[in-house]
Formats: structure tokens, sequence, C-alpha cells
């Protein structure tokens, strides 16, 4: 991956792309920094509650425990740091 930031001085850019990229995909995005810095937003955080309905019952009780269980390891190691 080659990443660079330039500032063009005329409408038109010219780019070299690396052998190993030759009869790839490839993708090329063109945005001003400062617009991207703008526009950042924070999405809300999901909830369990928000999967409701998409899980079956068993599979969202087996991720119910899992995110249980491993709560609990995360406490008891910090308890045991404190």
């Amino acid at each position: 991956m080659i990443k660079t930031i330039a500032i063009p001085k005329t409408n038109s850019y010219q780019l070299a792309i690396p052998a190993s990229y030759i009869g790839k995909e490839i993708e090329i995005l063109f945005y001003a920094v400062d617009e991207v810095s703008k526009e950042k937003s924070v999405e809300p955080k999901m909830k369990m509650s928000d999967f409701w309905g998409t899980l079956r019952d068993e599979t969202a009780d087996e991720l119910h425990n899992a995110v249980t269980e491993s709560r609990d390891s995360w406490e008891g190691r910090l308890k045991k740091q404190l």
C-alpha cells in the first residue's frame, strides 16, 4: 500500500504505479484533508439490544454468555493487579 499527501499545482496529477500493482484492481481516492477532518463523526455504540430479533435465541444466549465470561475474566485480572 502506498499513501502520500500532495498539494497539486494544476488540475492534473501524474501517478507512477508500482509494477507489482499492474493487472490488479487498485483504488485511487482524491479528497481534501481538511474536508475529512471537519466531517469526522462518532457513530453511536451499539448495544446487545440493538441485535434483538436478528439472532436465534440459542445464538444470542451463547453470545451473551461469551461476553459475560470475557467481562468476568477481565475484571478478575484487573482486581489482581490492584
